[in-house]
This record gives C-alpha cells, structure tokens and sequence, in this order.
C-alpha cells in the first residue's frame, strides 16, 4: 500500500506559516501517494500564495517527491472516470480528477482540507478532512 492520498491543500499547509503546518508535515512523515495534477497545483500555489520563487517551488517539489512513497500520472482514462465521479458525487471536475487518480492507485484514504468530509467514492475511497476535530462524533449513533 502506498498510504493516503494527499490533495493539493496539504502540500501547501506543509509549506507554510499556517497554524496547520504542524500537522501537515506530520502527515508527510507517513506513506503517501500523491498525484502529478497535485504537484502542479502545488507549484501554482506555491508560487502565488506563498510567494515562493521559482528555485524555492523547485526544491519544494522535489522534498515532496523523495518524501512520498508514489507519485501517479494523470491518464486520460482518468479524465474519463473524472467526469463521471463529477456527475455522481457533485463535485468540480479537478477534484474528481484527483479522486480517479487515486482510486487507479489503490488508496483507501484521501486527505483533504476542502472536499466532502467522511464522503465514500465507490465503495472504496474515503475522504478525510486531518484537520477537522471529529471527537464531537465519537460515540453518537
């Protein structure tokens, strides 16, 4: 198993000020499968929103690359399969994009700060906000 798969608002988290690094970079610490498409957008984000240059976005993606055990590439099949999660579970495309990516990989757990929190895609990939306190849960039925 190549451990959760980390969307792109992780990646970003790990690599800034946020009260939300901490744990983001925990999470870098572990098995994780992340997407092409995720690196990209790091990159893009990276740039813009942490103002880092280009050397720096550099050395960030590649940190990211030693650091995670599979890096998947985008097929057109999953552009496919992207559009058909989209209509399913009301998503934007990009998003499904990255959960089709993730389902071809085998990953049972996806990480992310801004999709559906405890939202099941084809019986098989859960999405998981780390960031949320989920202990008001424990015990309700």
């Amino acid at each position: 198993m190549s451990g959760a798969f980390l969307d792109t608002n992780i990646l970003i988290y790990a690599f800034s000020s946020d009260a939300k690094a901490r744990r983001a970079q925990a999470l870098l610490q572990d098995p994780f499968t992340v997407g092409v498409q995720g690196l990209n957008e790091f990159g893009s984000v990276a740039r813009r929103k942490l103002q880092l240059d280009w050397p720096a976005v550099a050395t960030a993606v590649n940190q990211i690359a030693v650091l995670s055990s599979n890096i998947v590439e985008t097929t057109f099949s999953d552009i496919q399969r992207s559009i058909s999660l989209a209509e399913r579970y009301r998503l934007q495309l990009f998003d499904a994009l990255m959960l089709a990516v993730a389902l071809r990989a085998g990953c049972t757990t996806f990480l992310s700060e801004d999709m559906h929190d405890g939202l099941v895609i084809d019986d098989r990939l859960t999405i998981s906000d780390p960031f949320a306190d989920k202990s008001a849960f424990h015990g309700r039925q």
